[in-house]
C-alpha cells in the first residue's frame, strides 16, 4: 500500500520539528535573518500578526487601556533596582556599550574607544523597569490612579536555541503595565487580562487553552504571581500562549512609585504587568496545519475567501477575470465576524493547479475556482482549508453567496472543535509518581501529553522536585483554575493537598 502523497515532507508524524519549519516556508511566512536568531517576517505571516494585534488591540482598549511608546534603550541602573528581576533577565539581555564607529586601519570598522557611553544601555528584554521610572513621577495622588497603559513593540532576549515565531531573540509583542491604589484592583486587572488573552486565543485563533497560575519555579521575575494561558500543540507539547502578572508593590518600591491615599497616608502602590507575542503564529501553525500546509481560522486569515481564475484558452481570459472581479466584489458586501469578508483573487501567470497548492499551502479557508465552464453552468467550485485538500463541492453564485458567512463561521468552530478533541483525548490523570514517569518515560519528540496530578505547590516541595522534572524533560505548567477543590495527595511530597498542576513538556 503506498502512503498518501502530500506537499509538506516530512509529515508530522515523521518529523515534527522540520515539518514546522516546512510549513512555514511554504506558506511563505517568515525566514531566517542575517542577524543571529532573528527572523524576517515576510508579507503574509506580518498580515497575519496585523489581524491578530488588530482583534487584540480592540479588546485592550476596551477594557480601558491606552496606547503608549517607550525607548527601545533602558539604562543598566533601572534594570539593577529590582534584584530578582535583574537576575531573571540577566543572561539573556543584549547590551549597547558605545554610541559610534570609526575605522580600524584595515578596511573595517570597530566602536570608538572615545564613543563609550557613560552607563551601558539595555536592549529592552520587557519594560518594566524604564515604565516604572516613568510613573513615579506621573503618580503623586490616588486622584492620578489607576494608570491602564499598553505598547506594541519589539524586545530582544538573547536566545541560545530559536525556532521561528516560537523562541527568537527579537520578537514583536505588546506589554501592558498598569498601576493601581489597591491590591484588589491589581489583582482584578490581572486576572481581567487573562480572560482578554483566552478570548483572543478561543474566539480568534481558535487555540483551545488552559488558564491557571504558574508555580513559583515559572513565575515571571519580580512577580507576586503570575497567571497563564496553555495551549497544546499537535505533538502534545505545551506552549506558553500569554501571561499577566500581579506584581504587588515589588516594582513600586524597586522604583519609589508612590501615592497619598484616601487616608492622607503616602504607599506604594500596586501594579501589573501583561504581554502575548509574535508566537502566537507558532502556535497557529502547531495547532491547526496539517501535512499540506498551513491551516488559518478565517477570523484571522489575511484572505479569509481565495478566487481562482482558470483559463483554459486565452479568448475566455476576459470574461472569466470579470466575473472573477464581480464575485469578489459581491463576496465583500458580505458581514462576517462584524467585518466585510477578506477575498483575494489569485491574479498570477501560474498554472491553476499551481494557484490551488498554493492556496492550500498558505492556508486560505475557502478556495473558489472559476473557469469558463463554471459560468456558463452556474456552478461554482469550491474547496475548504478544513476539508482534505482535492474535495470539493459545486454551488450556484446565489446560493454560495447566501451561505458564505456561515460557511466561515462553521469553519471556525470546527477547527476550534477539532483542537479541544485533541487536548481532551492527550490530557491524563495520575495519581502516582511511578505514573508520571511512565508517560514521560519515552523519547521527547514522540507523541506528548499533559498530564493533571494533585501537587503541593509551595516553593520547598518544588524546589525539591526540579531535579526530577528536569531527568523527564518535563516542567509544571500551570495550576489550573476549576481543579483547586478536589482533595487529594501530591504525588510528589505525599502530602494532602487540594491543588492540581498540569505537567507536560513543552516549547
Amino acid at each position: 500500500m503506498t502512503s498518501q502523497k502530500t506537499a509538506i515532507n516530512p509529515t508530522r508524524e515523521q518529523d515534527f520539528a522540520q515539518w514546522y519549519q516546512e510549513v512555514i516556508s511554504v506558506a511563505d511566512l517568515a525566514e531566517h535573518s542575517a542577524v543571529r536568531g532573528c527572523m524576517i517576517i515576510k508579507p503574509w505571516g506580518y498580515a497575519l500578526w496585523e489581524n491578530i494585534q488588530k482583534s487584540l488591540d480592540k479588546m485592550i482598549k476596551e477594557t480601558g487601556h491606552q496606547n503608549v511608546y517607550f525607548p527601545l534603550l533602558i539604562p543598566l541602573s533601572f534594570l539593577e533596582k529590582e534584584a530578582k528581576h535583574v537576575e531573571g533577565f540577566a543572561k539573556e539581555c543584549a547590551v549597547v556599550t558605545h554610541h559610534r564607529l570609526e575605522s580600524n586601519g584595515k578596511g573595517g570598522l570597530m566602536p570608538s574607544p572615545d564613543a563609550q557611553l557613560a552607563e551601558p544601555m539595555i536592549i529592552r528584554p520587557t519594560s518594566e523597569t524604564i515604565i516604572g521610572q516613568a510613573m513615579s513621577k506621573w503618580v503623586q495622588s490616588y486622584n492620578d490612579l489607576p494608570i491602564l497603559i499598553n505598547q506594541w513593540c519589539n524586545v530582544m532576549r538573547w536566545e541560545m536555541r530559536t525556532r521561528l515565531f516560537i523562541r527568537t531573540s527579537e520578537f514583536l509583542w505588546q506589554e501592558g503595565h498598569t498601576a493601581h491604589e489597591t491590591q484588589d484592583e491589581a489583582v482584578n486587572e490581572t486576572l481581567m487580562m487573562l480572560d482578554v488573552y483566552e478570548k483572543l486565543a478561543q474566539d480568534y485563533l481558535a487555540i483551545p487553552v488552559i488558564k491557571g497560575e504558574k508555580t513559583p519555579s515559572e513565575r515571571f521575575p519580580g512577580a507576586v504571581d503570575t497567571y497563564c494561558i496553555e495551549a497544546m500543540m499537535q505533538d502534545g507539547k505545551a506552549l506558553q500562549a500569554g501571561t499577566s502578572h500581579f506584581l504587588g508593590q515589588n516594582f513600586s518600591s524597586a522604583y519609589d512609585i508612590k501615592c497619598m491615599n484616601r487616608q492622607q497616608q503616602m504607599t506604594h502602590v500596586f501594579t501589573t504587568s501583561w504581554g502575548s507575542s509574535t508566537r502566537l503564529i507558532g502556535a497557529l501553525i502547531m495547532t491547526h496545519s496539517d501535512d499540506d500546509g498551513l491551516v488559518l481560522p478565517p477570523r484571522i486569515a489575511p484572505e479569509q475567501i481565495i478566487i481562482i481564475p482558470v483559463v483554459m484558452k486565452e479568448e475566455d481570459r476576459k470574461l472569466i477575470e470579470e466575473y472573477c472581479q464581480s464575485l469578489a466584489q459581491d463576496l465583500r458586501k458580505i458581514a462576517c465576524f462584524d467585518e466585510s469578508i477578506r477575498v483575494g483573487i489569485d491574479k498570477t501567470a501560474r498554472r491553476a493547479g499551481e494557484k490551488f497548492w498554493g492556496a492550500v499551502k498558505k492556508g486560505i479557508p475557502v478556495r473558489i475556482e472559476v473557469g469558463k465552464r463554471e459560468i456558463e453552468n452556474d456552478a461554482l467550485s469550491l474547496s475548504r482549508r478544513d476539508k482534505p485538500a482535492k474535495e470539493k463541492t459545486t454551488q450556484n453564485r446565489q446560493t454560495l453567496l447566501e451561505k458564505m458567512s456561515a460557511l466561515l463561521v462553521e469553519i471556525q468552530q470546527q477547527l476550534f472543535q477539532r483542537a479541544l478533541d485533541f487536548q481532551q483525548a492527550h490530557t491524563r490523570r495520575v495519581t502516582t509518581l511511578a505514573e508520571l514517569k511512565a508517560v514521560f518515560s519515552g523519547d521527547e519528540n514522540a507523541r506528548n501529553e499533559f498530564v493533571l496530578a494533585h501537587f503541593d505547590p509551595s516553593a520547598e516541595n518544588e524546589a525539591a522536585i526540579l531535579p526530577l522534572l528536569k531527568e523527564l524533560k518535563i516542567t509544571t505548567r500551570c495550576l489550573p483554575f476549576g481543579y483547586q477543590d478536589e482533595e487529594g495527595v501530591c504525588i510528589f511530597s505525599g502530602n494532602k493537598t487540594c491543588h492540581q498542576v498540569i505537567l507536560a513538556r513543552a516549547y
